[in-house]
């Protein structure tokens, strides 16, 4: 091969792109019926391939995630590509799954036998398997799967994944049954997840995943806020459900009902309540400090009824009346702009950033400031721009919020770093 000559995989992906502009325009309504089903399985298989050869060459991607300083090459994708950077770390443990210990399933896969949603419940269910295994039985387990693959769908290779055991080796199986059931507990514990997702109209639906024992508890603390002896709930809603407006939906004009079913709301508002009681003098340190909502608002529309207030952190908006509200009954910090100030700036009397130093990074910065970072003020760490031991000075103008991978990225040797006009650190691996 020449020196200069691109890498065969560069020279496929090349030829796929040209043959897709090929057809591109092409109009697939006058294909015959069978055309259309040949090509459909065709295309199909060929997407399997592609999506292959790309986990292939992410699998041996550790280099790119490095000479760039991201995270890892999930990470780098995610932002290159635009793409769900839960999704592309998924893909990254499948990658490697299928470069290492799923050998059969990855030439599998490359071939089209196998697709990719088919490949994750299989290497789940060998990755599930005990590490004590005997080899053996191992390769017989990933054998049975992957010719599997040939009949039945994802769904259905999950529960087959699910009692493999007993499929190729019975009494090996039976062993191991209640061994299986306290790995369930302690996956339960690893997919645990809570999603808020902002709806646009004042609302945010909260959705996750809990095992089954925190649920039982959970359920338990909202039931002492509902219960009729209980008027927490009843004196915090704001309204009836009779007062409550209805909203017209968006889908085809139907009318969608707002206004949850009465045990439902009931939960909710438990669940705000709950929230509200919480001592945040008692929960783990936060930000380099105890846990605290910091609500900006200013000083003269402290004193109106008919005035906002930020929310720290978000671009959301609360009421004065709400602000003042939280500030006595949830332990809410106000940080009142244009009022009485704390002094942030402390020069050389001290090494470390303060407590009120760190609150004021937060409400600048808003997230660490590496480059294209997303993780929030509230998880990062204090930075001095200028190191104290190179005569840096702990004030506000020297103080920069980094996360830890991006703060270990700052005093590792190996890296250079410069500061965007926004306020951004750009790192750079040094050669």
């Amino acid at each position: 091969m020449l020196v200069n000559s691109p890498h065969p995989v560069l020279v496929c992906a090349v030829a796929i792109e040209a043959a897709l502009k090929d057809v591109d325009g092409v109009e697939p309504t006058f294909m015959r019926t069978s055309e259309k089903a040949d090509a459909l399985l065709a295309l199909a298989r060929l997407e399997t391939q592609l999506a292959a050869l790309r986990l292939k060459v992410m699998a041996a991607a550790d280099d790119v995630a490095e000479e760039s300083g991201a995270r890892d090459v999930a990470a780098w994708l995610a932002h290159e590509s635009r793409e769900n950077p839960t999704a592309c770390r998924a893909e990254q443990h499948l990658a490697l799954a299928l470069d290492t210990r799923c050998t059969r399933l990855g030439t599998a896969v490359a071939e089209g036998a196998v697709n990719l949603a088919q490949a994750k419940v299989i290497a789940r269910a060998l990755g599930d398997l005990p590490d004590d295994l005997d080899p053996e039985l191992l390769v017989r387990a990933e054998e049975h799967l992957v010719e599997a693959a040939s009949e039945y769908r994802p769904d259905q290779l999950r529960v087959l994944g699910r009692r493999i055991l007993d499929v190729i080796a019975p009494d090996v199986g039976e062993a191991e049954e209640a061994k299986q059931l306290a790995r369930e507990e302690e996956r339960a514990w690893e997919t645990t997840s809570l999603t808020l997702t902002r709806r646009g109209d004042g609302t945010t639906r909260l959705t996750g995943v809990l095992p089954d024992a925190a649920a039982t508890r959970l359920a338990t603390y909202l039931d002492a806020f509902t219960s009729p002896r209980s008027r927490v709930v009843e004196q915090r809603a704001p309204a009836t459900a009779a007062s409550r407006p209805r909203s017209r939906g968006r889908d085809a004009g139907a009318v969608v009902e707002t206004t949850a079913m009465p045990q439902h709301r009931a939960r909710g508002q438990a669940f705000i309540a709950l929230l509200e009681h919480l001592d945040p003098a008692k929960l783990p340190a936060h930000g380099g400090d105890a846990t605290t909502v910091m609500v900006t608002i200013n000083h003269d529309s402290l004193t109106k009824d008919l005035a906002t207030a930020g929310l720290l952190g978000t671009d959301d908006k609360i009421t004065a009346a709400q602000a003042r509200r939280l500030a006595c009954t949830a332990q809410i910090l106000p940080v009142v702009l244009g009022g009485k100030s704390e002094i942030l700036d402390l020069g050389r009397t001290r090494r470390l950033f303060s407590r009120a130093q760190h609150k004021a990074m937060r409400i600048r910065d808003t997230r660490c400031r590496g480059e294209n970072c997303t993780i929030p003020a509230t998880w990062t760490e204090a930075h001095h721009w200028k190191p104290w031991s190179k005569g840096g000075k702990t004030d506000l103008a020297d103080g920069v919020l980094l996360c830890s991978h991006h703060h270990h990225r700052a005093h590792d040797a190996r890296y250079s770093s410069e500061r965007m006009p926004n306020g951004d650190i750009r790192f750079h691996r040094r050669t």
